[in-house]
């Protein structure tokens, strides 16, 4: 466990400030990589306690209205040598990539917001959404969809945009594997949620979920390595690409805003262990930017 201290001034003009410990970002975690396996049938491991209900059982987290907490929401913070930026609001917010869940060890330790850790509620840690915010959580590989509350900063171990609470990941159906690919969506208290399509997983959930937003597949899950509104530098990528041992590498094009965008695509990815292997790998060729997209 690691806490993060006041070791770094950084000058804005003529003023200083001083970043992570001494804006309330609580003590942080190196977090992220994959949680120990529970045992079978569902049941956490004993070091965790007996969860008070099951996890099916835990109604989602109900969007409403917060004051931005005190603690936890500096205009940035850095962690391992890299500056993060606090979003001045969720709204908008979108983002699909790994999901990570964290539990033994830190079971009613303070959180970034100030309040203790309930790995058996419905809350999450993000590295740049504003505190407390809340976030649909869809797992693009079996399509159960949950809502929880965000009240921590984290995780900050490879390419993970949030980390979940033992009891979300439960209800994702997560835990064995420790990760799972999923689309994380800002919720807007004063809007309710509309549903376009619904999606029926292939095995049903312990607790019917939410609908996501859109249809899900499976099969429908690719490495973005970069979009080009040139066709021609989509295609240079590309054929740079083919023959590395990456998967397959296509060229898609999509209009956004009535103008034409040529994404290259890696792909289709089967599982998270074959999504961190294509995305270091691109790493290492230089390509930097590269992110979970849905074909």
């Amino acid at each position: 466990m690691m806490r993060l201290r006041c070791q770094r001034w950084v000058l804005i003009g003529a003023a200083s400030f001083v970043l992570c410990a001494c804006f309330g970002l609580g003590p942080q975690r190196q977090r992220g990589a994959p949680a120990p396996n529970p045992p079978p049938g569902g049941a956490p491991p004993a070091a965790f306690g007996t969860p008070p209900v099951r996890p099916q059982d835990v109604p989602d987290a109900v969007p409403r209205f917060e004051p931005r907490s005190r603690n936890g929401n500096p205009p940035f913070y850095e962690v391992y040598g890299k500056r993060y930026y606090v979003l001045s609001a969720a709204s908008g917010y979108r983002e699909r990539g790994v999901a990570s869940w964290y539990g033994p060890g830190f079971h009613a330790i303070r959180t970034s917001t100030g309040e203790p850790y309930d790995m058996y509620g419905m809350t999450a840690a993000h590295k740049t959404l504003p505190l407390p915010a809340y976030v649909r959580v869809t797992n693009l590989q079996n399509g159960r969809s949950i809502v929880v509350r965000v009240n921590d900063r984290g995780p900050f171990v490879g390419n993970r945009i949030i980390d979940l609470s033992y009891t979300a990941a439960a209800k994702l159906d997560m835990l064995r594997n420790g990760t799972a690919m999923v689309e994380v969506r800002a919720l807007d208290p004063a809007v309710p949620e509309t549903h376009t399509a619904s999606y029926s997983p292939a095995a049903p959930a312990a607790s019917a979920p939410t609908p996501p937003e859109s249809p899900v597949s499976p099969n429908a899950l690719f490495v973005q390595a970069g979009a080009f509104a040139d066709a021609n530098n989509a295609e240079r990528l590309a054929a740079k690409l083919r023959g590395g041992g990456y998967g397959t590498v296509f060229v898609r094009d999509n209009q956004i805003a009535g103008r034409k965008m040529y994404r290259v695509r890696i792909g289709p990815v089967p599982d998270v262990a074959e999504f961190d292997r294509v995305v270091a790998a691109l790493e290492r060729a230089g390509v930097r930017d590269a992110h979970l997209a849905l074909d």
